[in-house]
Formats: C-alpha cells, structure tokens, sequence
C-alpha cells in the first residue's frame, strides 16, 4: 500500500498528483465535477465511474481512468463544497498499473491508426482457405492468426501487420477464412437479448473451435510449402481463436512452436496440463478471474498470463475501439507483449 498525502486547491493540481502518481494524463475538467458526497470517493476501473459515500451532497464524477487500482479521497465529514476546492486529499494506491509484459528494446510499433487502416498484406489461397498475408517474403519464422468470431476486422488486420513488421524478429503472419466468408455479425455482441442469444449459440454449435484447431497441422504444412523459408510458426488466437489454441496445443500433432490467446473465450484449466508449448494468455477484465488464475496455474510450460483489467473482451481485435485513448494504449501494449513473448520463444 502506498499513501500519499496532498493539498489540493484545483482540478489542475489534481490533474498534476495523477500525473505523478501513476504517470499519465487524465482529462477532468469542470464538466466532469457536477457535486461530492462527503467522506468516500471510490473510482471503479471497469465501470469509469465514481461513486461517493457519506451523508451529504449527491452522486457526482464521471469518466476517470482508474486502471487496476482503487482511489480513496478523505474529505471532511459534512462538507459540501465542490471537489475543486478541496483542501485535503489521502489517495492510496491498492495496486500499481499492470507491469509491462515486454522489453523496452522488444519492438518499434508505428503509430496505431484510429480508424480507415490500410491493411499491408494481401489476401492469398493458403491450404484450401483464403487468408490474409502480411510480412517479408524471406521470414525464416511464422504466425498464424485465428481471428475472433467477427472475422476480417481493420483492428485484426493492423494487429497482424504490427506482428510482422514491427519486431526486431520480423514474421511471415496468416490469417486463414476459417468461417469461409461467413463470419458472426459483430451486432449480435453481446447477447443481451433472446434473439441474439439464439443466433449466438448457432453460430457456435456450426463452428465450433475444434474446426480451426484441427485443420491447423495441414494449414501449417501449406505454409511451409508455400513459403520456403519459413521453418517454424507461432499461433495466436483471439476468443473463439483463443480455445482452438488451447486445443491444438494439447494434441500430438501441435505444428507449433509458441501460442498466444488473447482475450480468449471458454477458459478451461483442464486444457492446460497438456499444452506442450510456451504459452501467453493475455486476458481482459470480462473474462472470468477465477477461470483464467486456475488456467494459469495449470500451466506446466513456461508462460506468461496477464489481466489487461480496465480492457473489455474484444479490446484487441474485432470490438477495439481505438478511438479511445485507454484502449489504444492497451492495444498498443498488447501487441509489444506478444512480440516480446515470439522474440522470445519463437
């Protein structure tokens, strides 16, 4: 636990202790302050909202950036000022930003494009599937991506390049059509009606993951005979790609050297004992803790498992919505993590 105790006259000097906190910027304006409530000040992560408790004034802040950690702000009992003039403040810190998962020298990542990404790659026949294709043509090492249940996104595809390009090791990266044009629409997340839970659970029972895991030794073989050069491959999957990861892993004929599951759907410790790789699961604040910590110790490779908390399921594919500054940062990291993690043990 780290305390620290400061006098506050402003929004600007609040602005300033985040800074120096926790070393980022966070917009707060007047627009973001309408009251307080006396006493408790409690910033929830996931939600970006503050709830106050006490006895006095009304519910009162939103849209602050909390990551993995709580605030606590100590304002005199029956107090009903407005928080700018707030003259004492104890933040204590339960819990430090998430720690890096990647090296400083691990990779030089372009800029991350917001929105209209113009994909690098192109797309190719690989093993009987249309896929997308992006890296140098001489990469003596592979990627194969299994996207999300939504498919060919610009979020997915710039995920891709940045994997084959942006490393000191550069990557020959596939994405095979395992859905064969016939992807989920991206309107039935989340499931939050019948209809939608109906239409879901369709489209899981006609393409369950065991399709992609099981045709990946061949579409590995494919290519290694299409690209010469290459002599090993990585897997990576997000969601649904994430558990034909955990499965093709397991099986005696896993074609892989590495594997990755990102923000990955269906976490099942009993999985993990037989994976036979070095292993990354980098999960989002939806996906059940307890699943992934059991997940995790039931690992016998070596690995790496983190929780990108404040991040929901999607944030670095299909549902990324880089336009939000957090999430870019996040998708950011996330990538240099997984290309620490192929530098590494690819």
């Amino acid at each position: 636990m780290l305390e620290r105790h400061v006098l506050e006259d402003d929004l600007t000097r609040i602005r300033q202790l985040r800074r120096v906190i926790f070393g980022m910027e966070t917009t707060l304006d007047d627009n973001d302050v309408n009251s307080f409530r006396s006493d408790n000040l409690n910033i929830h992560r996931n939600k970006r909202s503050v709830d106050y408790a006490g006895d006095d004034g009304f519910a009162a802040l939103d849209t602050l950036r909390a990551f993995n950690l709580k605030i606590s702000s100590s304002i005199p009992q029956g107090t009903s000022r407005p928080i700018r003039n707030t003259r004492f403040i104890s933040v204590t810190m339960s819990a430090m930003p998430a720690t890096s998962g990647h090296s400083a020298a691990c990779c030089n990542l372009p800029p991350i494009v917001t929105k209209g990404y113009q994909a690098k790659g192109k797309y190719e026949e690989v093993g009987g599937y249309k896929s997308y294709v992006t890296g140098p043509a001489d990469a003596t090492k592979a990627i194969v991506v299994i996207y999300d249940i939504f498919g060919y996104f610009e979020q997915t595809l710039q995920g891709a390049d940045i994997l084959a390009h942006s490393g000191e090791q550069k990557y020959k990266v596939y994405i095979p059509d395992f859905f064969k044009g016939d992807p989920c629409p991206i309107e039935w997340y989340p499931p939050d009606n019948e209809q939608k839970q109906k239409d879901l659970g369709a489209f899981f029972e006609k393409n369950p993951p065991t399709s992609a895991s099981s045709a990946l030794p061949s579409y590995v073989q494919a290519v290694k005979t299409q690209t010469p050069s290459v002599k090993s491959a990585g897997v990576l999957g997000y969601c649904w790609g994430g558990k034909a990861v955990a499965l093709a892993t397991k099986e005696s004929s896993n074609p892989f050297a590495a594997a990755a599951a990102v923000h990955p759907a269906m976490v099942d410790a009993a999985d993990a004992p037989g994976i036979k790789v070095p292993f990354i699961l980098l999960a989002s604040g939806d996906e059940p803790a307890e699943d992934v910590k059991k997940f995790e110790h039931a690992l016998t490779v070596p690995k790496h498992v983190e929780t990108f908390a404040d991040q929901i399921h999607g944030w670095m594919a299909a549902r990324a919505n880089l336009s939000d500054d957090r999430v870019k940062a996040e998708y950011e990291r996330g990538y240099k993590t997984l290309l620490t993690f192929f530098g590494k043990h690819l």
